[in-house]
């Protein structure tokens, strides 16, 4: 893991992957329908209430940008809409937002429509939708102009079904060329006098991302990024609750094999280090170099978190289509990248 970006941090290209490099390669996103994503509510809407929940899909368009236009439709501040996650522009994705809007105050929301916005349901709801709402991001992806051996491919799939992919953070969490650690760094240091809340909290958590990226690659190295080691905290898949295990028997390696439970990284802040033994060594031993950074999401207040090193790749499926091509569908838990399951699979051009 020697090459940097010009900013002297470590690209998510270079992290070692769990199959090894691919030696396939493809075209993806030539168009925006190659890469198609649904949200997936953790539950179902009230029909009542002083929020409406919005089902858009949209097309080569920013979910900030389009927030701010449902405030101006709606005539509310900014601050009453709200959104469940944000996703890829260069893209088609049904998403999720919610509006606070007076029951007594009726819209048609149909006027939303147009070359790159779709309205597919509109309900109220009595709570705003929060971070952290979805059960699962399904996808739908097109590679295209395919050049590789099928038999190699097929085996990588059933690989990836089986065991998951490394759960790094993805390129776009840090910036154009690391420029959102760069800033962070400078935040750090002191010399980032002026920022506003929101782009401080883009730089904190792509300080503390890095470094979790940090740790599983090194796991990833060893051949534990997918194991329970004593000492490790244990993540239930698809939740958030995690637990510590002092001894690894044959119930958590049943549980780790069938991708129930997976071993986690931490997210640094303030609070406790859970884990020990071996574990906590080979994560004080990478975390040691970046001291100040350690300090400083301590300082800035970040509560300390644990985030699974594994994702697992729900109903993952795959259809050979004319011309080299090829479509995969699947789902991952809200937090994961499709892009670092394309990594295991292709390079992409």
């Amino acid at each position: 893991m020697d090459e940097t970006t010009t900013s002297g941090f470590i690209p998510v290209d270079s992290y070692p992957h769990a199959l090894g490099r691919p030696q396939a390669n493809a075209l993806i996103r030539s168009q925006p329908e190659d890469f198609q994503v649904d949200e997936q509510l953790r539950f179902q809407p009230e029909g009542e209430g002083e929020h409406v929940l919005l089902r858009l899909r949209k097309r080569n368009t920013n979910t900030e940008w389009l927030a701010k236009q449902l405030a101006e439709f709606a005539g509310v501040p900014y601050r009453d809409v709200s959104y469940a996650g944000l996703k890829d522009r260069h893209a088609v994705t049904s998403q999720w937002f919610s509006v606070r809007l007076p029951e007594t105050q009726v819209l048609d929301w149909s006027r939303l429509q147009s070359d790159e916005v779709q309205l597919l349901e509109a309900v109220r709801h009595r709570r705003k939708l929060r971070r952290g709402a979805l059960a699962q991001n399904r996808f739908c992806l097109r590679l295209r102009e395919l050049d590789a051996d099928p038999d190699e491919m097929e085996q990588r799939l059933q690989q990836i079904s089986i065991q998951g992919i490394p759960n790094y953070f993805g390129e776009q969490r840090f910036g154009h060329d690391g420029n959102n650690l760069l800033m962070a760094n400078r935040l750090f240091r002191g010399e980032l006098k002026k920022v506003t809340r929101h782009k401080r909290g883009i730089y904190l958590s792509a300080a503390r991302s890095y470094l979790f990226n940090l740790i599983l690659a090194q796991r990833v190295e060893q051949g534990s990024w997918n194991q329970a080691i004593p000492g490790e905290v244990m993540l239930l898949d698809g939740s958030g609750s995690h637990f510590q295990v002092e001894i690894v028997d044959a119930t958590i390696l049943q549980r780790v094999a069938e991708l129930d439970i997976h071993p986690t990284g931490p997210l640094w802040g303030k609070g406790r280090e859970q884990v020990t033994g071996a574990v906590a060594e080979l994560e004080q031993a990478q975390l040691q170099q970046h001291q100040e950074w350690l300090d400083g999401l301590h300082r800035f207040g970040l509560s300390h978190d644990r985030r699974a090193l594994r994702a697992r790749v729900i109903d993952l499926r795959w259809t050979w289509l004319a011309d080299n091509d090829l479509e995969l569908k699947f789902g991952l838990n809200p937090g994961s990248y499709a892009t670092m399951v394309l990594r295991e699979i292709v390079e992409v051009r």
